[in-house]
């Protein structure tokens, strides 16, 4: 009876303890956070934070410097969305040439349906070309007015409001090449000679791979004639031109140029 009564005295006297060093943990703790400054750094700026960074020249080029990576990595994961939708569409198209080509009794209109396929890449893409050009363009103005500048400080800046210019898409981001302007160049580059390969290929399929049969009967699709397909195929194919023209003529400054006689490069 009395080794309980010990022990109860002894539990109930851990308790205690433990209910003790949890009060001065508690009472430690808040002292500590009573000794810590009540003010946040960042209110001694006030809402002009961006103004102090841009009056202090280690500040600045530190900032412009995260600011340049961060925009480059955007642009180049924004490139690989792009190439990746090239991929796939490539692929496409070689597996419909394959499977198409492989027997004579291949439906050709299979053809035509990879022809609407690579439509939607191409719609898809220019999508993404117009999210990936915002990027490009602040590298750009930060390539040609800032870096530029800082290896040639003789040299005059491309764009002289190049400052003004990204703030004012930071404050307000949008697009800056039309959704037409964009659809003309992805399809120039592209999907125009892919397109041009299914074409020749569907051409080849309703007349030289079946020699026994005129091409208006092998051009036929489900009852529709064949020279309403053929006439519909060309009709689509002279926008597609129309547009790639288009897209030559608007066709705004390169990135990339080839190097004149005079390029110190070629020394």
């Amino acid at each position: 009876m009395a080794d309980s009564n010990d022990r109860r005295d002894r539990d109930s006297d851990d308790r205690q303890d433990g209910v003790s060093e949890g009060q001065r943990d508690a009472d430690e703790n808040r002292a500590d956070r009573e000794e810590l400054p009540d003010d946040d750094p960042g209110e001694r700026f006030g809402p002009d934070v961006g103004e102090v960074l841009a009056s202090d020249p280690s500040s600045m080029t530190g900032m412009v410097g995260h600011f340049y990576r961060g925009q480059l990595h955007r642009a180049t994961t924004w490139r690989g969305r792009l190439d990746q939708t090239s991929y796939w569409a490539v692929t496409v198209i070689a597996a419909l040439l394959t499977w198409v080509f492989s027997s004579p009794g291949n439906p050709h209109y299979l053809l035509l349906v990879g022809m609407g396929a690579m439509v939607v890449f191409l719609l898809i893409e220019t999508r993404r070309y117009r999210v990936y050009d915002v990027w490009r363009e602040r590298v750009r103005l930060l390539e040609q007015d800032l870096f530029a500048g800082m290896f040639d400080p003789e040299s005059e800046p491309t764009h002289p409001d190049w400052r003004r210019r990204i703030a004012a898409d930071l404050r307000d981001p949008a697009v800056k090449t039309p959704m037409v302007v964009a659809l003309a160049r992805r399809l120039r580059r592209i999907y125009y000679p892919l397109l041009l390969v299914v074409l020749a290929s569907w051409l080849v399929r309703i007349t030289v791979f079946q020699p026994d049969q005129t091409w208006r009967e092998t051009a036929r699709i489900f009852g529709v004639p064949g020279v309403a397909v053929v006439t519909g195929v060309g009709l689509f194919y002279l926008g597609v031109t129309l547009l790639v023209v288009y897209g030559v003529l608007k066709r705004g400054q390169r990135e990339f140029h080839e190097r004149e006689s005079t390029d110190p490069w070629r020394d």
